[in-house]
């Protein structure tokens, strides 16, 4: 007993060493971690996020850009530099970045880099927005007229002297007058919108002017000159020593900037990013909601083959999101769902043909009016509007071929199935009796003179009644003597 008793205690004791052992060990952790966290924290005030917009700007852009901007306030970086070669891209994108931009507690170095790249119209506007503006040697901004709603930029026409202007300079010729009212409205939204970012970092707001109305643009070295940037710089480490010093206005402070030597973060797109910027573009889009509807049209076909049902909701679902981050137009989307509504419910209510062919055209129709927008990166491609039209169409009369021949075809089953057949009676009491047909046992009515074990035909079939006649073919009837 008592060398059980120690042994128990032994045991006790054992276990509650290692289960201290454990809870030092995690403790140990946790505090590492915090630390670890800590010294981030401490080394994110000496570091610069540095950021990339390479590329239309659209809706993964975006995403990209604002979730960088939120990484660089909760790492407490220094600064966040913006690398900029873009040749424009989407107006709600861009205000989206811009707004980022604004309301970023961090620091924020527009750079257009490397040697040859650009901030064209779209970049224009954000490089006015940063709190540093910067361009590296051969490169260029500006161009900044929005085509997205008053068609092609404006081009300023040619002085009466023959020669060309110099951009932005005094003698540059005043741009065409706008086509309409809505380009008008469009520009002079634009001009209001870079000359008040313009006005809030001290640059050159009468050139961004021209920049929207003439589309005019600037090499570095003029725009330097022009105080359209803030400096030049060869490269990120040259940006650095150069911006250093410098007092911007983040929110409504003033801030100094301490830029030299601090540790370059490069922040490169994530796999959402990715992913985003796939299927955000209009032709695969429209692809996938395709896949969608087709997935679920050859499912109500075929009930229970899962497969199809699965993969076009899915594809169905990805599609209507991708949709959903473009600038959609709201007949285009009706068109589109109406088009979609229509091919499948041709296959509820066969109209031979006419619910299809109409929602081929009003999805082709929608097609062509979805985007917003005249980029071509965001233009929905001819050539697979009419793949669609055509795979729509020829769905259409393939599930009319079938309903015709399924109307054609012989009855097999129900009790319609049944007329024509031979019965086997039962019993016969005058004029009716019972009969065995299809497996089953039927009450029957018809001549006299039939008898068990005769052979009847199947005439008509009212509810579960069965009218017959006698069966040519056998022998005739019994009569009673």
């Amino acid at each position: 007993m008592a060398a059980l008793f120690t042994g128990l205690t032994s045991g006790i004791y054992s276990m509650f060493r290692m289960l201290r052992g454990l809870a030092m060990a995690l403790v140990t952790v946790a505090l590492a971690a915090t630390a670890a966290n800590a010294q981030q924290v401490g080394d994110g005030r000496q570091t610069a996020v540095v950021l990339s917009l390479d590329g239309i700007v659209g809706p993964a852009t975006a995403d990209y850009l604002i979730r960088g901007l939120a990484a660089a306030r909760e790492q407490e970086a220094a600064v966040v530099v913006l690398r900029i070669d873009t040749p424009g891209g989407l107006d709600a994108s861009m205000r989206d970045i811009i707004h980022a931009i604004l309301a970023s507690p961090v620091p924020v170095i527009a750079y257009v880099a490397p040697n040859g790249s650009r901030a064209a119209s779209a970049g224009t506007y954000i490089l006015y927005a940063s709190h540093v503006a910067a361009m590296a040697p051969a490169t260029n901004l500006g161009a900044a007229t929005p085509i997205s709603l008053g068609g092609s930029p404006s081009r300023p026409a040619e002085p009466a002297s023959g020669k060309k202007p110099a951009p932005g300079g005094e003698d540059a010729a005043p741009p065409s007058p706008p086509k309409d009212a809505g380009e008008s409205k469009a520009i002079n939204d634009a001009v209001a919108y870079i000359r008040s970012l313009a006005a809030l970092r001290g640059r050159n707001a009468d050139w961004a002017e021209q920049a929207v109305r003439s589309a005019a643009s600037l090499s570095a070295g003029e725009a330097r000159a022009q105080n359209v940037i803030d400096l030049i710089a060869d490269d990120l480490p040259d940006l650095l020593a150069k911006a250093d010093g410098r007092s911007v206005k983040v929110g409504n402070n003033e801030v100094v900037l301490h830029t030299k030597g601090l540790r370059l973060l490069e922040r490169e797109p994530d796999w959402r990013t990715r992913l985003l910027a796939v299927i955000t573009n209009p032709n695969l889009a429209l692809m996938l909601l395709m896949v969608g509807v087709y997935g679920l049209i050859f499912e109500f076909m075929s009930p229970g083959s899962l497969f199809p049902g699965i993969l076009g909701a899915i594809c169905l679902l990805i599609g209507l999101y991708a949709l959903s981050a473009l600038p959609l137009t709201y007949a285009g989307v009706a068109l589109v769902l109406l088009g979609s509504a229509l091919m499948v419910a041709e296959i509820f209510t066969p109209s031979v043909g006419i619910l299809g062919v109409g929602g081929a055209i009003s999805f082709v129709l929608g097609a062509l009016l979805l985007v917003d927008t005249d980029m071509p990166a965001y233009e929905v491609s001819l050539p697979l509007v009419a793949g669609v039209a055509v795979a729509s169409l020829g769905m259409t009369f393939l599930i009319g071929r079938l309903a015709l021949r399924s109307r054609r075809a012989p009855i097999v089953s129900g009790v319609e199935a049944l007329i024509g057949q031979r019965a086997k009676v039962l019993s016969w009491t005058g004029a009716q009796g019972y009969v065995a047909a299809a497996g089953e046992r039927w009450r029957a009515t018809g001549p006299t003179g039939l008898a068990a074990g005769d052979t009847a035909v199947i005439e008509s079939a009212q509810g579960v009644t069965l009218r017959v006649r006698a069966d040519a073919g056998a022998p005739p009837p019994r009569t009673p003597a």
